[in-house]
């Protein structure tokens, strides 16, 4: 359903480490472009074939129009978990790299009986989740 999601950040140094840390738990790779102009204003992780144009990945990058990043009320990236410590493991890097809690990993049965999941904010102030079914 989706080529890739691309979230903005002030600071494409500290983001790239961040989500290296909080992304690493989940399994998911830096992405390598080979593009240094690319590379110069955005870093992904997940999935990518530039010959085929194939994309599943999750970009994070300086804003296009040159205007500072800012969050979107309501938005939010949910990264699949396969297990429960996957999870547990994705919040407790987010915190050690500087991000905030949104929710702590846990049960939310509002959502069903099986649906584990943790919350947080990014550098920047974006919300994300970690989902295990």
């Amino acid at each position: 359903m989706l080529s890739y999601v691309y979230s903005g950040t002030n600071d494409l140094a500290a983001a790239t480490a961040f989500y290296d840390a909080v992304l690493a738990p989940l399994g998911m790779l830096r992405v390598v472009t080979n593009d240094p102009t690319w590379d110069a204003v955005s870093a992904g992780w997940g999935l990518y074939d530039d010959d085929r144009r194939e994309e599943l990945a999750f970009w994070v990058g300086l804003p296009f129009d040159g205007q500072p990043a800012s969050v979107g009320n309501g938005s939010m990236v949910a990264f699949r978990a396969e297990r429960r410590e996957q999870v547990d493991a994705f919040h407790a890097a987010a915190l050690a790299a500087g991000g905030t809690s949104e929710g702590a990993p846990g049960i939310r049965p509002h959502y069903g009986p099986n649906f584990y999941c943790a919350y947080v904010r990014d550098l920047d102030g974006n919300k994300l989740a970690a989902v295990c079914w």
